[in-house]
């Protein structure tokens, strides 16, 4: 049983607004304006601790913009024990910049040593308590709800329930958010044959507290790779419209880990995102001042 009940934060509210940017340090020295990114997003694993000249540029940027965190080794499928001093050295780090919400990775990626990889969670009912039980613990021990991301694999052993049921009832039985990430749901449905925008119906909006945009690798005609290296592509860009029309215009983040282009062009895509929500919003009073 969740102890976040509904009428201390309603499953709604979303974190943050507007359209955000991942924050790398290959950044360091660059202009990023609140006119041109309404929110910023790191990873905590990258960051926290760091003093110096870059612990002064990331403080700056603490004290200017909306900040969310994206983890990368809570390993909440892992079969080893939780890490909860990476989760207590978080909630010091939150508190420490007034960061708004923490989001992880439904995967896992050590198992008493790290793996280097983001590894799939078996799709079966057994797994979905594991799962959620320990997301519980971790909401516990930050004293509010975390977002889990719905991520690209590659495989699916021991498969029982479809990648979406298996979400939802993670979901569901953790009382936790959705990060939905619009690129690994077009990465999905080419590499394992599913209808996307079935998929992005069948989530339950209430939960989505943010969203991921980024580009892939076409290794193959059926099979893409998420990589976070290149730019957006009109496919996905159409399934982050459909997304809108189904669950709204959530706040919306792009993601680039490397390649990473003249900062111009990230804001470029930035901007796409503001004009795809605006468009939705006005979709939506347009459909209610004429029904």
């Amino acid at each position: 049983m969740s102890k976040f009940k509904t009428e201390d934060k309603t499953l709604q509210d979303h974190p943050v607004s507007g359209a955000g940017l991942g924050l790398r340090r290959s950044m360091m020295g660059e202009d990023i304006s609140t006119d041109q990114v309404d929110f910023l997003e790191v990873a905590p694993e990258n960051w926290i601790g760091v003093g110096g000249r870059y612990g002064r540029w990331f403080r700056e940027y603490t004290e200017r913009f909306p900040f969310v965190l994206h983890g990368l080794s809570l390993s909440i499928g892992s079969p080893a024990p939780l890490d909860l001093e990476l989760v207590r050295s978080i909630k010091q780090f939150m508190r420490e910049h007034q960061i708004l919400c923490y989001s992880e990775h439904l995967s896992y990626c050590s198992d008493h040593g790290h793996l280097y990889d983001l590894l799939p969670i078996p799709f079966t009912v057994e797994a979905v308590s594991y799962v959620a039980e320990r997301i519980r613990r971790v909401q516990d021990e930050l004293g509010q709800r975390i977002a889990m991301e719905n991520v690209s694999y590659y495989a699916a052993p021991a498969q029982e329930l479809s990648e979406l049921e298996f979400l939802t009832a993670v979901l569901d039985e953790a009382d936790c958010g959705l990060l939905l990430d619009v690129n690994n749901i077009y990465v999905n449905s080419i590499n394992h044959s599913y209808d996307p925008v079935a998929f992005l119906r069948g989530l339950p909006s209430e939960r989505i507290l943010y969203a991921h945009i980024a580009g892939h690798y076409d290794e193959a005609e059926d099979l893409k790779v998420d990589t976070h290296g290149t730019s957006v592509i009109d496919p996905v860009w159409q399934l982050l419209e459909e997304a809108y029309a189904v669950h709204g215009s959530v706040p919306t983040l792009l993601e680039r880990d490397f390649n990473i282009p003249p900062l111009p062009d990230l804001l470029s895509e930035v901007n796409r995102i503001r004009e795809v929500q605006a468009d939705a919003v006005t979709e939506v009073v347009y459909a209610r001042n004429h029904r």
